[in-house]
């Protein structure tokens, strides 16, 4: 038994140590003396790997110490190259700034100067970058560029010829920008053709072609353009007659915004026309100019009535009998068929008849006063509901842009014009109809209380 058991001991043992030394054994024990055997040679193996390991990291050592002691040699070397290094830098420095301090003497009071005409430079290229003279004449910035560059670098100074040249470019720029001239050049029209065009420039100011549409020059890419929206009034008419003239002064519209080339004119884009502004009214704006358009046909209508109306009155005021085409001629009629009758009747049949004329006479006044008091109403409507469209607007894309903003209230305020703009005309007509009825509605009653006086003093006399 315990042979048995040892056995399987050394058997175990023995196929741990054959799976550790695998690389070594090319095939299985079949034995125990072959197991032997294997482990043996593996462990020798496993004997000369780790030597072969062990000399590997001493050499590694020693090359590696090698490798410090460079590194260490050449840090010093460095070192001292950096410490001559810097005294160099120190030599050099006061050498840099005794020039300086030589340059400053000798340049003296043209250090100023020099300081002017760079300056002048610079505005003179920005300048050149927006002004019109610059379609005519491109490429213009070249020697200002190069001038510029030139003093920034503090190496070479400007001559005196390069002076004289800025002073005449600047001379050019002011003699242009009080010159009308004809030239042709590339525009591009609001559809986005470009086209070879005969143009007038005035000045800086602006710049028409021959039809007389007022063109904007864009400074990026040099180009001229039509604007898609021109100004109102004569002012095309005269922009059409400049571009067409010879010699002789003509009218014309100048853009005050000066040489920055029509920047007041390109605004007319974003400036809306009266109908865009009644269309940013909305629903609601529909609305109060429905109503308002109501209120115009009722009082229109009304007027026309009442006149003719007031017209048959007076005609009855001077006829000797009464007729039935007119409220005046219905009331005097309830006398003719009553000539009998008691001054207390006589009057309650006549207050009677003028009470069955009052509902033609007054008819839609009150729909007017209505109206008059509802618009306002409706364009505070409106007005409310677009500042909370506007608000909403700001709390989902915030308040960074002002425009935007300013906008977006400028519509919601248009219903309230509107609103306003109805109101006060239909208050005037409502005011004018019912002055109307009641001028009518006041001769009726005057010659009602004639009436019913002459026949109370005719029955007195009898």
């Amino acid at each position: 038994m315990k042979k048995t058991m040892l056995k399987s001991a050394l058997i175990a043992l023995g196929s741990a140590l054959a799976i550790a030394s695998a690389p070594v054994m090319a095939q299985e024990a079949k034995s125990l003396d072959e197991l032997l055997k294997f482990v043996e040679q593996g462990r020798v193996q496993e004997a000369k790997e780790n030597k072969a390991r062990e000399d590997r990291f001493k050499a590694a050592r020693y090359q590696q110490q090698e490798l410090l002691d460079e590194a260490r040699d050449m840090l010093k070397k460095e070192e001292e190259r950096s410490a001559v290094l810097e005294g160099k830098f120190e030599e050099l420095e006061l050498v840099l700034t005794d020039k300086q301090r030589q340059l400053k003497d000798r340049l003296g009071t043209l250090t100023e100067l020099f300081g002017h005409l760079t300056s002048t430079a610079g505005d003179l290229r920005s300048n050149y970058q927006s002004s019109l003279v610059s379609v005519q004449h491109p490429n213009r910035e070249e020697f200002v560029n190069n001038l510029i560059d030139k003093m920034a670098g503090a190496e070479q100074l400007p001559s005196i010829a390069e002076i004289e040249k800025m002073w005449h470019a600047l001379l050019v720029e002011m003699t242009e920008s009080g010159k009308v001239v004809r030239f042709e050049t590339d525009v591009t029209s609001a559809g986005g053709e470009t086209e070879k065009q005969q143009v007038v420039r005035v000045g800086t100011f602006n710049i028409v072609n021959a039809d007389g549409e007022y063109l904007k020059y864009e400074p990026e890419s040099g180009s001229l353009q039509v604007l898609p929206r021109q100004p109102s009034g004569p002012y095309l008419g005269w922009a059409e007659d400049l571009a067409s003239a010879n010699d002789g002064i003509h009218s014309f519209g100048i853009d005050p915004t000066g040489p920055t080339g029509g920047t007041f004119l390109s605004a007319l884009i974003d400036s809306p026309t009266l109908t865009e502004r009644w269309h940013q009214g909305g629903v609601v704006g529909y609305i109060i100019t429905a109503v308002g358009a109501v209120a115009a046909i009722i009082a229109i209508l009304r007027l026309i009535s009442l006149t003719l109306i007031s017209a048959k009155v007076n005609a009855q005021l001077k006829s000797g009998s009464a007729s039935d085409n007119n409220p005046l001629g219905r009331v005097l009629k309830v006398h003719e068929d009553n000539p009998d009758m008691d001054s207390e009747t006589l009057e309650l049949k006549l207050s009677e008849a003028i009470l069955k004329e009052l509902p033609n006479l007054e008819k839609s006044l009150n729909l007017l006063k209505i109206i008059a008091a509802v618009a306002p109403l409706l364009g505070l409507l409106g007005t409310v509901t677009g500042m909370i469209i506007t608000f909403q607007a700001i709390t989902i894309f915030g308040a960074g842009d002002p425009k935007a903003m300013a906008g977006g209230i400028s519509g919601a305020l248009v219903t309230t014009v509107l609103g306003l703009c109805v109101a006060i005309p239909t208050v005037l007509l409502h005011t004018i109809v019912s002055g109307r009825s009641k001028k009518i509605i006041h001769v009726l009653e005057e010659q009602t209380t004639g009436i019913i006086a002459q026949h109370t003093e005719g029955n007195k006399g009898a």
